[in-house]
């Protein structure tokens, strides 16, 4: 097993080990106290990132890794849940906490009829990844290649330059591997992951680390919201076909319907957001309602 302070691909699947079930889960119930207030009344998890929701991001990488539907992905969700469940319909098996967010650990506490004996491989839906090289799915896959099914991973990243806390040096990177035999014990309350699987793994020398090999932003914050979305812009100005342009546009994400009419740059703009003739807008997210929150 590689040391947990040495994060590494896994080691090649061999053709003896059976194939462990494995289920997809999008934790997406937190409330986004630190983005507000742009969470005010949209959810964290559909806060549009490159104008694609946060929460089909995360479902993309799944489909990307086999895993696509009710029977094999789950979303859990708890503030602003009814906007949830009408975003993900029927692509995904829905979990709604009624008395509000129980935590990472307790979302999937929440789930264990539905998990059903498979390992979980959990997502938080404000993480943003991207790899140049590899295709959303294809960029995680080193997380389930050769796993044993006992161990829990990781995905990690180096922390960086002052940040403390993290494992053996390392930062988590959004998705976590957990076998059923953690996730059977994870009850129905309010609780998080890092105090019910990923340090209790850690004491045991039961945690990997797998190195992401791409970029990584919790989009927790505006200032992380922005540069998730700056970077899903690559340096240009992505645009949705009916965003409609007259004035100016840099460096920036300008979403379904928005209207630029004076000038944005290095900003985003919500479907259906407006800049007004002669406003400037500089490091900045608007939404249709005018809200603008700079980052």
């Amino acid at each position: 097993m590689p040391s947990a302070s040495s994060p590494s691909p896994a080691p090649a699947s061999t053709a003896a080990r059976a194939p462990v079930p494995v289920c997809g889960v999008v934790l997406a119930a937190g409330e986004g106290q630190r983005l507000r207030p742009l969470t005010e009344t949209l959810p964290k998890a559909l806060c549009p990132v490159g104008n694609l929701p946060l929460l089909d991001h995360a479902l993309r990488r799944f489909a990307g890794l086999g895993l696509s539907g009710p029977d094999t992905v789950a979303v859990n969700a708890a503030y602003l849940a009814a906007q949830v469940v009408a975003h993900v319909g029927r692509r995904a098996h829905l979990s709604v906490e009624p008395d509000g967010p129980i935590g990472t650990s307790g979302g999937i506490g929440r789930l264990r009829p539905w998990i059903d004996g498979r390992a979980v491989l959990a997502g938080n839906a404000d993480a943003y990844l991207h790899d140049p090289v590899r295709d959303p799915g294809k960029d995680v896959a080193a997380l389930l290649d050769g796993w044993s099914g006992e161990t829990v991973r990781m995905l990690t990243m180096p922390c960086r330059p002052g940040e403390s806390g993290g494992f053996s040096g390392h930062r988590f990177a959004g998705l976590s591997l957990i076998p059923w035999r953690y996730a059977k014990d994870l009850a129905d309350v309010d609780s998080s992951l890092v105090r019910t699987v990923w340090r209790p793994a850690e004491a045991a020398g039961e945690l990997e680390l797998i190195g992401y090999q791409g970029f990584y932003l919790d989009t927790g914050t505006p200032a992380d919201y922005l540069a998730a979305n700056l970077h899903a812009a690559r340096g240009v100005t992505l645009a949705d076909v009916s965003a409609r342009v007259t004035g100016a546009a840099t460096e920036s994400v300008l979403g379904a319907g928005s209207v630029v009419e004076g000038s944005v740059v290095r900003s985003v703009l919500w479907p259906g957001a407006h800049v007004a003739p002669g406003e400037h807008l500089v490091g900045a997210v608007r939404t249709a309602a005018g809200l603008t929150v700079h980052a």
